[in-house]
């Protein structure tokens, strides 16, 4: 029998680590079919299958392309009450390295941000749930496809997600590996950045490396475009405020033509924010510094700036009833309530712009891989599968209460 090693107080975290072993099993399996975006078919139908056992009320598929919205009732409806709760599905376009039994059997797919373990938390939570039913209302659970760069939240709201499922409020918790297990981090404002995408086109004119003066040497404009960039988060952005720019690929020329200059080039980089008119201002000024750079060689630049995914902000109210929640399983010396944002970014913010709610983060630590997100020797930390579950537990029991009358 599978032994708990992390602590947490409450009838959901007990209930559910005696069925610790066969989330394990779900979860390392998940792990073993990785898939893409909107490709989560094997994925879609195990969840679809497992909740269906677990004698949840409806399962609804397809939303979303893959998506899967499932509804608990509890014992009593009569607050009229509809709480949310997602987990992300996909895997990520990279190569494994790890060597147990359960690592990937796709070539090239992985589960390298833990996703496989967002969802197991969930179907344990599920599984409590429709057993228990200690609440009033309905929980809504929401697998999302495609969380990866593909805007699987947004697709599933554009297919009629909060149209077709009452709900108040929204919830979300990712795995964190730089906090140790048993812990959990929130806070009641901005959690991660907004990601937008720039691609900056520069045209000039080719010709021979040895007759320079002829051209209008892209290379170099590409090379003053990178430099200047910079200076507008040192100059332009309150110091108070948060933005990043990073240019992060160049293409420029042939690298078999050693003394041919090319005649365009292509930059592309990301910029991260969490006030809409800081994004506002670093995409205009992105926009002036390209032109004028360009302009001063007698070049030319077109920049295309792409909106992925909006900044993920918590609701004040629904931010500090989760903290309560986790207090309530790990105690408060193990929640941390003032946790610092993080300039990446998460999809789950389409679903904050659309309801109040709150995103987490569940410690789970280094692994013996000592590995973060998104890399290759990566592996969701299974010891962290009851409380994760408990706690989406706890959001819905303590969030829609049975009255002593019940």
């Amino acid at each position: 029998m599978q032994v708990a090693r992390i602590k947490a107080g409450g009838r959901a975290f007990a209930q559910i680590a005696k069925f610790h072993p066969e989330l394990t099993a779900f979860r390392r399996d998940l792990h073993a079919h990785p898939e893409l975006g909107f490709e989560e078919k094997y994925t879609s139908a195990r969840i679809a299958e497992a909740l269906r056992s677990s004698g949840v009320d409806e399962v609804h598929e397809g939303i979303g392309k893959t998506g899967i919205v499932a509804l608990i009732h509890g014992q009593s409806r009569s607050s009229g009450s509809m709480i949310g709760l997602r987990a992300d599905m996909d895997a990520l376009p990279m190569t494994e390295h790890n060597e147990f039994t359960w690592k990937s059997a796709r070539q090239g797919l992985m589960h390298g941000c833990g996703h496989d373990g967002h969802v197991t938390m969930l179907m344990g939570a599920a599984r409590y749930l429709a057993a228990t039913r200690q609440f009033d209302g309905t929980a809504a659970l929401i697998f999302q496809p495609a969380e990866e760069g593909l805007g699987g939240a947004r697709v599933m709201i554009e297919d009629g997600l909060f149209d077709r499922f009452p709900i108040q409020s929204m919830f979300a918790m990712h795995n964190w590996p730089q906090m140790k297990p048993g812990t959990v981090g929130i806070n009641d404002g901005p959690m991660m950045a907004a990601a937008d995408r720039i691609t900056i086109e520069i045209n000039g004119r080719g010709g021979h490396g040895a007759h320079a003066y002829q051209t209008v040497d892209v290379v170099l404009v590409a090379g003053h475009i990178i430099t200047a960039v910079q200076g507008i988060v040192s100059r332009n952005v309150r110091p108070l405020d948060s933005a990043v720019v990073s240019i992060c690929a160049v293409q420029a020329g042939d690298l078999g033509a050693f003394s041919v200059l090319p005649g365009s080039a292509t930059l592309v980089g990301t910029v991260r924010s969490f006030d809409p008119a800081v994004q506002e201002m670093v995409e205009r000024r992105i926009q002036e510094v390209c032109n004028g750079v360009a302009m001063g060689f007698g070049a030319s630049a077109n920049v295309r700036y792409e909106r992925i995914y909006p900044a993920t902000i918590n609701t004040e109210s629904e931010a500090r009833f989760a903290g309560d929640v986790a207090v309530s399983l790990v105690g408060a010396e193990n929640v941390v309530r003032d946790l610092e944002p993080s300039m990446g970014a998460e999809d789950f913010s389409f679903m904050l712009q659309n309801k109040p709610g709150a995103y987490l983060r569940i410690g789970q630590g280094m692994g013996a891989g000592n590995s973060t997100l998104h890399n290759s020797r990566y592996d969701f930390n299974d010891d962290i599968l009851p409380l994760g579950a408990a706690l989406h537990a706890g959001l819905i029991e303590q969030g829609m209460p049975l009255t002593s009358a019940q």
